[in-house]
């Protein structure tokens, strides 16, 4: 039914009520009252929507008594099936300029919900009304629907007191068309709404068999009516549908006969009327009377012919008048027929914009997007069970060499043989999903037992006949369980994927956990590895310089360079804070060259002061032995002469020899070539340091704080200590000890031989201008 013919009967409907510009009635006051003191609104209203004007037959607190259609929110309610709500009206983009807001009542807030007269027609509503927005999700609806349906009660007392044409038959139809839609909306199947239409027909006719059939253009070659309520004869009212025939059955239609092909070619009711009674067997099987009156009704959803009903037997004949007393109850059952087939194609148009959104086309597995969605669900759901899910990331292992070989669409075979598998290896609540390529996830749910990793892997295992080949795979795959692993779902997956490269390098072919504890460590790692940059990169690093004393003068000879971080905290952190974390990378380097840069910038200064100190810098072994070290380092004293750069000390590690050794020796070499000093820092703590003390032709050995702190209580520190400079003066080498604390060590070094000292006995590390001070009013006791 179209639209406008439903507004057609929808007007008429309003009409035959006789409500419309009537009096106040006290009966209708009481419930707009009601939901006034109620919902604590400005004005409530029970209002009737004619073609150009909406009335109000009671009002609580409004001057005005109708106000045009095109304005009134009402007119929205009655296109709805339920309450219709508007929280803030200056707001919202339908009625922000309607002059029932800008102007009086000055409307906020509207709820209204239609009210339906005798015969289902939506004639009115009844509506709060409010000048200051409300949140309707605050509020509790039921109230107004009550007092809506005892308003329609009250409507169709009127119908009965005014003596209009709703009598009897009025209230039977509308008990139909109420017992017909609770079928309708309450089944998705069609048979039973079918024989409820049936029962009421014959019913609201008097008549004695019926049936209802669905046009068939599909099955057969030629149209059919596919027969699906038939009626029961039954000596009482209403009519039984039958429970014992089986009314399933096709019926050719022709074209030219009166009663089944007329009404369906024409589309219009017929009328039929025997002299002499008709069998009909097609329909009716042998015991059903032989049909004296009929009529035959075609029955539509939206403009589509959909079926036909027959109705038979009926004492007083079938006069056309009787198409419309049927009309309000088969308009809704052609309305819910076309909504059940509007939501069909709804349906299927959201499960198909659902499937190519979300789901993979080749695999039929959920893909990336949907899994995010999936992800958080199973990990909403693992949390309220307090139960656990492992993250499987699997990669099919040389999958390349399929394509490469067989082709893509061999590939896509396996891949789709491997979904399938995966679907056949886990159970039906775990998750699977292709994420691209050859690359898989599986969510798991309380997984206790390894052997159903190692299910899934050899599920796979097993020979794929594809396109003639026979092909064998295996696939890798990495595990994070949660909660253990109490990440989000994006770093879930990501640890996963890490795990699954680890089990490549395993060796393919079997899964791996991810190491927490291990990468809380590289987190950590890379966390402060960011910091130190942006220190860096912010003069946030600074040389601090602590005094070496030469014992044969009992001067200072220069300083060691020891960096110090001036942190945003305030706090002042130290090496071993942060120089660990960022071993063997990038900055390590980049952090090596700028101490490089700042020493020489100091002895700049030095020079400029006519001082005569020295500067030794620690070198970590990755910048010692990076290819950039010697050319950046040429270049820094690429304009200084040998006297300036013999200023300069560098010291190594022993451990830097263990990394390369030849490459260790060729460099010292190649700085000593441009005049600069080398130290060996740390002696003696290395597991070669006899073998480096010949291999490494370094300018000084440095002996490690370690020896000289236990040389006064332990004699076997002393011995190596006394060893150690024996053997630097053998080799003619320079020899320093760190970590002097008391004057009595010092005696002692000097007594051995010792050339050079620094430690805390004389000055802790301090930022140049301080020990410059330090050194110019040193004087050896």
């Amino acid at each position: 039914m179209t639209l406008k013919r439903h507004e057609q009967l929808r007007l008429h409907a309003l009409h035959e009520t006789g409500l419309l510009d009537t009096p106040p009635e006290e009966r209708f006051d009481r419930l707009t009252r009601i939901a006034k003191q109620h919902y604590q609104v400005n004005t409530t209203l029970f209002t009737l929507i004619d073609a150009k004007r909406q009335w109000f037959k009671s009002k609580q607190n409004i001057g005005i008594e109708t106000t045009p259609r095109r304005h009134a929110f009402c007119d929205h309610t009655i296109q709805q099936n339920s309450i219709y709500v508007v929280e803030d009206a200056a707001n919202d983009p339908l009625f922000h300029a309607n002059p029932l807001v800008t102007g009086t009542p000055f409307i906020r807030f509207y709820a209204g919900i239609p009210v339906r007269d005798p015969t289902g027609f939506k004639v009115g509503t009844l509506c709060l009304i409010d000048s200051n927005p409300r949140n309707a999700s605050s509020m509790d609806f039921s109230i107004l629907r009550s007092l809506a349906a005892i308003l329609e009660e009250e409507i169709e007392r009127v119908c009965t007191d005014s003596h209009t044409h709703y009598d009897a038959y009025t209230q039977k139809m509308a008990y139909a068309i109420q017992r017909v839609q609770d079928v309708f909306l309450s089944s998705e199947e069609k048979t039973p709404a079918y024989e409820a239409l049936l029962s009421e027909l014959l019913y609201l006719t008097d008549s004695q068999v019926g049936f209802v059939g669905e046009i068939d253009d599909n099955s057969h070659e030629t149209s059919h009516l596919y027969i699906t309520a038939l009626s029961s004869i039954a000596p009482c009212q209403p009519p039984n549908i039958s429970k014992n025939l089986d009314p399933h059955t096709y019926i050719p239609i022709d074209g030219t006969d009166d009663l089944l092909g007329l009404p369906i070619r024409t589309r219009y009711a017929v009328s039929r009327t025997f002299e002499s009674p008709l069998t009909l067997p097609s329909l009716f099987p042998g015991s059903y009377p032989e049909i004296h009156t009929y009529m035959g009704i075609p029955l539509h959803a939206g403009n589509e012919q959909i079926g036909l009903i027959g109705i038979a037997n009926r004492s007083e004949g079938y006069p056309l008048s009787l198409t419309a007393l049927l009309s309000p109850l088969l308009q809704t059952v052609e309305t819910l027929f076309e909504r059940k087939r509007l939501h069909a194609v709804d349906r299927e148009k959201n499960q198909w914009l659902h499937d190519a959104v979300n789901i993979d086309g080749l695999t039929g597995l959920p893909n990336r997007r949907f899994l995010n969605e999936l992800f958080q669900d199973e990990l909403t759901a693992a949390r309220q069970r307090r139960g656990s899910i492992s993250v499987c990331f699997l990669d099919l292992d040389d999958f390349k060499t399929i394509n490469d070989l067989q082709g893509q669409a061999a590939g896509d075979e396996v891949l789709r043989c491997v979904a399938d598998r995966l679907r056949g290896a886990v159970r039906h609540h775990d998750v699977i999903a292709r994420l691209s390529g050859d690359e898989f996830v599986i969510i798991l749910r309380d997984v206790e037992h390894p052997r159903t990793y190692r299910h899934i892997l050899d599920q796979l295992r097993h020979p794929m006949h594809i396109q003639g080949h026979v092909i064998e795979l295996s696939a890798s795959m990495g595990i994070t369980r949660f909660p253990s692993d109490d990440s989000d779902s994006d770093l879930l997956l990501r640890h996963a994927d890490q795990a699954m490269y680890t089990a490549k390098e395993t060796g393919k072919n079997c899964y791996h956990f991810f190491d927490l504890e291990s990468h809380h460590s590289q987190q950590e790692r890379f966390a402060i590895g960011e910091q130190v940059q942006h220190a860096l990169d912010n003069d946030q690093l600074e040389l601090f310089y602590q005094p070496k004393l030469h014992y044969k003068t009992g001067s200072v000879s220069g300083f060691e360079c020891l960096i110090r971080w001036h942190h945003p905290s305030g706090k002042l952190v130290y090496p071993g804070h942060f120089l660990p974390y960022i071993e063997h990378t990038k900055l390590d380097i980049e952090l090596g060259k700028h101490v490089i840069n700042q020493a020489v910038s100091t002895l700049e200064t030095f020079q400029a002061q006519d001082l005569p100190y020295t500067i030794s810098i620690n070198l970590s072994p990755s910048h010692f032995l990076n290819d950039e070290f010697l050319d950046h380092l040429n270049t820094t004293l690429s304009r200084y002469d040998m006297a300036f750069r013999k200023r300069l000390t560098l010291e190594i590690l022993e451990s830097t020899a263990l990394d390369d050794a030849g490459l260790a020796a060729s460099n010292i070499k190649a700085c000593q070539a441009l005049g600069v000093q080398l130290s060996l820092d740390d002696f003696g703590t290395g597991f070669a340091s006899l073998s480096y003390l010949r291999k490494f032709s370094t300018n000084e050995i440095k002996i490690d704080r370690s020896f000289i702190l236990g040389m006064l209580e332990d004699p076997e520190d002393e011995m190596i200590v006394e060893a150690i400079i024996a053997l630097s003066r053998s080799f003619n080498r320079r020899v320093i000890a760190e970590g002097v604390e008391h004057r009595a060590t010092e005696e002692k070094l000097i007594a051995m031989g010792c050339d050079m000292g620094q430690g805390f006995l004389y000055s802790p590390a301090l930022p140049l201008e301080k020990a410059l001070d330090w050194a110019a009013c040193y004087a050896r006791p």
